[in-house]
């Protein structure tokens, strides 16, 4: 059988067979010794006792033995094709291992070519060439043969994202530099495009459940709606968010963890109006917003855990507006509103559990103001101070221990809007 019958270093795990001669020559020894064994049983059986000379043995008798002999050679025979076929099978076997680890390594060798020349395409002086690089490895991600491979390129397409940003160049900059930015600029966004697509439920090839790491990338735009994180470690953390539109809209948070923790939200409008923080997902948005609006509005809480603990809220209009807290946890331990706006107005707080103990207000406005009171109010946030600190808008039908009737018509404090009685 060649190669595959002998034992050795080169053989494939699993595969011990003794050369096929030997083989068959213990399988013949041992079917002689079962004849024996079946004719001396047969004379016992028929009476011969001892094979005395004056013991005899009749025509019908010896008839019977000989039959008794065929059937076992016909059984040595078989025997001798039930080991042949078992080997047969058994090499059979080591030789498609030894094709699938043959296939693998020339998939694998071919990927880190691909990878190389789309790599190098990424850093190439022109942006229509980066941008073709761009393509080229989520493709390559998308024939990975194995998940490590994918998560590979994954990681080349995030570390783009992460290097250094400089800030869009002047109007009256020369225009060599501003076409410099404009192709800079449409990479990135064609990379976030690239990752968002693959993290849609319609992706013909998905990366959900693969890390994706943006740490301190500086976000002037970019589309994730639609996309769902619902497995492995997403860190926005220490990211900047300093101008454009960035979206969240619709996307879903049921698995994993997605941190933005010390980011910065300074400008332009992110929103994560629709999303779905579900069970099974944690958001950690412990980040400073100072500038600019994020928006929640619609957003459904509806488990898992958000966390907003040690948030700062020192300028930022951030709007929760017709959310739906119904279940979970939404924490805002030891957050600090020192500025700006964060708007819960007619948001519903049915279930769960929305948490404001040691939270410091400083400044700005809180609005829980709502139109209607009842089931959408069956679990409101706790934590609370009492008596209500200025610049805390509430119901007044809400049955807060510190809750002032009127509060709606509150202007506040100098450092947030005024309030408008509804």
């Amino acid at each position: 059988m060649g190669e595959l019958e002998k034992s050795g270093a080169g053989e494939p795990p699993g595969l011990r067979l003794m050369r096929i001669g030997p083989a068959l020559t213990v399988t013949a020894a041992a079917a002689v010794v079962l004849l024996a064994g079946v004719i001396a049983g047969g004379l016992a059986l028929l009476g011969v006792q001892g094979l005395k000379p004056e013991a005899q043995v009749s025509a019908t008798t010896l008839f019977d033995l000989l039959k008794i002999a065929f059937a076992v050679v016909a059984g040595l025979g078989g025997l001798v094709a039930l080991v042949v076929a078992y080997r047969r099978q058994k090499v059979a076997e080591a030789a498609q291992v030894l094709a699938e680890q043959s296939s693998q390594r020339e998939a694998t060798k071919l990927h880190n070519e691909r990878f190389t020349t789309a790599s190098g395409q990424l850093g190439h002086d022109s942006p229509a060439v980066r941008l073709a690089g761009a393509h080229a490895l989520a493709g390559l991600a998308d024939d990975a043969p194995t998940r490590e491979l994918r998560q590979t390129c994954i990681d080349v397409l995030c570390a783009y994202l992460r290097m250094p940003y400089t800030p869009k160049p002047a109007k009256d900059a020369p225009e060599a530099d501003r076409l410099a930015f404009a192709g800079l600029r449409e990479v990135r966004h064609t990379i976030i495009r690239l990752i968002t697509a693959h993290l849609r439920d319609n992706a013909t090839v998905s990366w959900q459940g693969h890390d994706l790491d943006f740490t301190g990338v500086v976000f002037d735009g970019g589309d994730f709606s639609g996309a769902e994180f619902s497995g492995g470690m997403v860190t926005f953390r220490g990211a900047e968010f300093s101008s454009g539109g960035v979206a969240f809209s619709g996307a879903v948070f049921s698995g994993g963890i997605v941190d933005f923790g010390h980011a910065e939200f300074s400008g332009g409008v992110v929103t994560f109006s629709y999303a779905q923080f579900l069970n099974g997902g944690m958001v950690y948005l412990g980040a400073v917003f100072s500038s600019g609006s994020v928006a929640f509005s619609h957003a459904q809480f509806s488990g898992g855990e958000v966390s907003f603990i040690a948030a700062q809220f020192a300028g930022s209009a951030v709007g929760f507006n017709r959310a739906e807290f119904s279940g979970g946890t939404v924490a805002f331990s030891y957050a600090r509103f020192s500025g700006g706006t964060v708007d819960f107005r007619d948001a519903q707080f049915s279930g769960g559990t929305v948490d404001f103990r040691d939270a410091q207000f400083f400044g700005g406005a809180v609005d829980f103001r709502c139109q209607y009171p009842g089931p959408l109010w069956e679990a409101p946030p706790m934590g609370i101070p009492d008596p209500v600190p200025p610049g805390v808008l509430e119901p007044a039908w809400w049955p807060h221990s510190g809750a002032v009737p009127g509060a709606v018509e509150s202007k506040g404090t100098p450092d947030g809007p005024t309030a408008v009685k509804e």
